[in-house]
C-alpha cells in the first residue's frame, strides 16, 4: 500500500498515537504529501517533540506508526532537518 493510502485510513489513530509519546503537531511532508509515493516508498512525518521527550519517545512512537500503517516511517522534529532545508520543508509540511 502506497504510504499516502495508509496515511489517509489511520489519519485519527496515528493522532492519537502522536499525543500518546511526549510530542504534538503531526504533519506529513514529501512525496506522500506530494502524491508521487509510490508502494515500498516511506512516509515522512514531522512532530514537535514536548519538554521531556527522549530518544525512546520518539523511537516507540516510529514503531508505533510503522505498526499501525504497514510502512517504513521516517519520523523527524524540525530539529532534525538539514539547517539548509529546514525551512522549505517546515512551509511544506501539512497537518495530519
Amino acid at each position: 500500500m502506497k504510504p499516502s493510502a495508509a496515511l489517509d485510513l489511520q489519519r485519527a489513530a496515528v493522532r492519537e498515537v502522536v499525543g500518546r509519546f511526549r510530542t504534538s503537531n503531526p504533519r506529513v511532508f514529501g512525496s506522500a504529501l506530494l502524491g508521487t509515493d509510490e508502494e515500498g516508498s516511506d512516509l515522512d512525518l514531522l512532530v514537535d517533540a514536548l519538554p521531556g521527550a527522549t530518544l525512546f519517545d520518539l523511537g516507540g512512537l516510529q514503531v508505533e506508526l510503522e505498526g499501525l500503517l504497514g510502512v517504513t516511517v521516517d519520523l523527524l522534529t524540525p530539529e532534525d532537518l538539514p539547517a539548509k532545508y529546514r525551512q522549505q520543508v517546515l512551509e511544506q509540511a501539512r497537518p495530519i
